[in-house]
């Protein structure tokens, strides 16, 4: 189903700044130890899957401002069709994105995981998982208030 953006209707930091605050430390927290192109691929594609246009517009301008090529931006819908254009790592973190994202579809299973496992070090794995916890929380909480986009 399709929803029309009507007007924005929550502003968190407002109404809820001890929440906005933990956001922006969890945010914080899940960067450390993150290459910042890998970390905006995730927020990238999890904000893709869970069509967040405020968390899309931010993160593909902060993914260029990380030096993540145009034809990545292009592809990551189509990462795991867009052949060597995202390196192992990467497709590893995606798929593991990927699954965090839409946990009804199935959850993580152990080839993901395991996939994932076998790229990282446990403590980039671990911040992988909360970075994708991270911007999940994010598109929800914009999906709830229907924060648009800024005008350019």
């Amino acid at each position: 189903m399709t929803q029309t953006l009507s007007r924005p209707r929550l502003k968190i930091y407002k109404a809820s700044p001890e929440l906005y605050e933990a956001m922006v430390a969890l945010e914080t927290a899940s960067r450390k130890d993150i290459d910042p192109q890998l970390a905006e691929l995730i927020k990238v594609r999890a904000s893709q899957i869970n069509r967040c246009a405020f968390c899309l517009d931010m993160h593909t301008r902060d993914a260029r401002k990380h030096g993540v090529g145009e034809q990545k931006l292009d592809l990551l819908a189509a990462w795991a069709e867009a052949g060597d254009i995202f390196t192992e790592r990467e497709q590893a973190v995606l798929a593991l994105t990927e699954a965090i994202t839409e946990l009804g579809h199935g959850g993580v299973s152990d080839e993901v995981y395991e996939r994932a496992a076998a790229e990282l070090s446990e403590r980039e794995l671990g911040q992988v998982v909360s970075m994708a916890v991270a911007i999940n929380a994010w598109n929800r909480i914009n999906a709830v208030a229907q924060t648009p986009p800024p005008k350019r």
